[in-house]
């Protein structure tokens, strides 16, 4: 481990979208990284598919009246890569500042909640995908794969990140913590399901710094009163998108470095002491020392989910001579299924 001090300034964006302008939440997250870069941040992160905006609509909508936001939405999703990336890599690129965005991820004809991690030169360092959307969300968005289960390199650290309820997918956050991420960044939707949601994620958040020994940078969406009547005129139903907002950075011993923020817009700052990792780590490193591999471990299927594979590259040609042709000859069949998962033990 590194012993030199390092002091990283992150920031935790709480922000509501635009629902009316197609660029108008792309106008949001470039100012928002102009404020973050004025205050000294070298990483910011934002909440969960935040461009264009999270499919509130899926949550207090019947499938059946889902039709014309859904289309909206895809109509509005972005491309990867394509102009919002290169806007927002401009903009990581012009403050040396590492982003981690949330979007809508429009792939042909399916959508995706995508999380995209920015280095700081403006190079596009991860692209991965929600592997399992949660309850109403697959009404809107396809699976991701554990092509995605990634933690990079960036100018801040190592950087790793899950959306959601991912959170409460353990083996999911084993395959980070197994590739010592030291700064995790993580995505919710806010203004959803109520107060108990902020609460659950402070427990959430918290649990994972102290187990995976690193801080976790935390960000939720904001929506305003006219935005949630939008979504819904009933008031029964509104009241299902308030709260749910908890935007925080954690240190590894899973302490908050500053003020959640709950309510209204704004930023979290804080100076993360890289340190604070190799003192938590000393005492307890899950997936080191604190680790039993020969016991448990996890295997993992890293290959990008395809729903087509050249049959070259699934069953190769045999050669045989004419004189085997009418032999069993077990060194001539064909080799195993190439298409197999590949499993990677990522436990120690």
């Amino acid at each position: 481990m590194n012993s030199s001090p390092r002091i990283v300034r992150a920031a935790a964006i709480q922000i509501a979208p635009d629902f009316e302008r197609p660029d108008g939440t792309l106008e949001r997250v470039c100012g928002a990284i102009d404020e973050a870069a004025a205050k000294g941040a070298q990483l910011a992160v934002f909440p969960e598919t935040f461009v264009p905006y999270y499919p509130y609509f899926s949550f207090v909508l019947p499938p059946v009246l889902q039709g014309a936001p859904h289309l909206r939405l895809a109509e509005r999703a972005v491309v990867v890569p394509g102009p919002v990336t290169q806007a927002v890599a401009e903009r990581a690129r012009h403050h040396g500042m590492v982003v981690v965005l949330g979007v809508n991820e429009r792939d042909h004809g399916s959508l995706y909640n995508t999380q995209l991690v920015f280095d700081a030169d403006g190079t596009l360092a991860l692209k991965r995908r929600k592997i399992t959307p949660t309850y109403h969300e697959r009404m809107v968005w396809g699976q991701g794969d554990g092509a995605g289960l990634k933690v990079v390199d960036t100018a801040v650290g190592r950087v790793g990140a899950l959306a959601c309820w991912e959170h409460y997918n353990p083996l999911a956050r084993y395959a980070l913590m197994a590739q010592h991420e030291e700064i995790h960044c993580a995505q919710f939707p806010g203004s959803l399901v109520g107060p108990v949601f902020a609460e659950q994620m402070e427990v959430t958040i918290r649990h994972h710094a102290l187990e995976s020994g690193c801080f976790v940078v935390n960000a939720t969406g904001w929506l305003s009163d006219e935005q949630i009547r939008s979504v819904t005129p009933d008031a029964n139903l509104q009241k299902a998108l308030r709260g749910g907002c908890h935007t925080a950075i954690v240190s590894p011993e899973g302490k908050h470095l500053a003020p959640p923020l709950t309510e209204g817009e704004g930023m979290v700052v804080a100076d993360l002491d890289m340190a604070l990792i190799a003192k938590r780590k000393r005492m307890m490193d899950s997936v080191g020392h604190y680790a039993r591999p020969e016991l448990l471990s996890l295997a993992i299927n890293d290959r990008p989910a395809q729903t087509t594979m050249p049959m070259h590259l699934t069953q190769p040609l045999v050669q045989r001579s004419p004189d085997h042709d009418h032999h069993h000859d077990p060194a001539g069949e064909p080799a195993a299924d190439d298409r197999a998962p590949v499993l990677r033990v990522a436990a120690g």
